[in-house]
């Protein structure tokens, strides 16, 4: 008996703890968020005036994004970690497509895209390389476009994808957030966050979307990031966002 009272106890301190308290609430106004990132791309894709190339890093499964999206020509990629079917284009890594483009055994070393998915590994370290090789085949005036870069608690920027017993429960967002956050500091890109769908990333050559990153957080600590979000992202609401097509 006492042992059953002990684990009643226990359950109730971790539903009545205040940081889970507040992760869940956080989760639940994230998932009330719109627009989602396939009306995001497909109002990118919408800019362009000539026939667009889009493609896609991380899909699994095609129906969540891949098939919504508008664009004359489309490629995606992903290694089928987590789709048995892996109904793709290019059934490889991202690291393993991007040498055959520069080695001219995928579609052709000459490609570049109009807008870029990344919605691959969800760690900082893959992450940066998506962003870097993306840049190396995006068109001068094209988008890369990142999911999760916005983890509304440390519970969904978790380094353990398996670890369930928190309050981001099987939501989880990765460490993107830390990559999105180090190519800001750079000058010859422009970059912004969208608040919505778990921070949808923006990335161009050209289009100035506002300061650079000037927080200084060299260790990535979460909490450094909490407290300056909004400069470390450049967060933005999708109407700020859209603002900036209007001539």
């Amino acid at each position: 008996m006492k042992t059953q009272i002990r684990k009643i106890e226990l359950a109730n301190r971790y539903l009545n703890d205040k940081y889970h308290l507040n992760a869940r609430q956080k989760f639940v106004e994230e998932i009330g968020k719109t627009p989602l990132r396939t009306d995001i791309i497909n109002f990118l894709l919408g800019q362009f005036t000539s026939p667009t190339v889009y493609l896609e890093i991380g899909v699994r499964n095609p129906n969540d994004n891949f098939n919504k999206i508008s664009s004359q020509e489309k490629y995606s990629v992903d290694p089928g970690y987590e789709n048995a079917e892996n109904s793709v284009d290019f059934k490889v890594t991202s690291d393993e497509f991007f040498e055959m483009l520069k080695n001219g055994t995928a579609l052709n070393d000459s490609i570049k895209f109009d807008v870029i998915f990344i919605d691959g590994s969800h760690f900082a370290e893959q992450v940066e390389k998506d962003i870097q090789n993306s840049l190396n085949y995006l068109k001068e005036d094209g988008f890369i476009v990142m999911h999760d870069c916005n983890p509304p608690t440390e519970f969904h920027a978790s380094e353990n994808y398996d670890y369930n017993l928190s309050p981001a429960s099987t939501l989880w967002n990765g460490t993107t957030w830390k990559a999105f956050v180090k190519n800001r500091k750079r000058d010859d890109i422009y970059s912004c966050c969208i608040d919505t769908d778990w921070g949808i990333g923006i990335i161009s050559k050209k289009m100035n979307f506002g300061s650079s990153n000037k927080i200084e957080n060299n260790f990535f600590e979460y909490h450094t990031f909490e407290k300056y979000r909004q400069e470390s992202l450049n967060l933005i609401s999708f109407d700020t966002f859209k603002s900036f097509f209007i001539c």
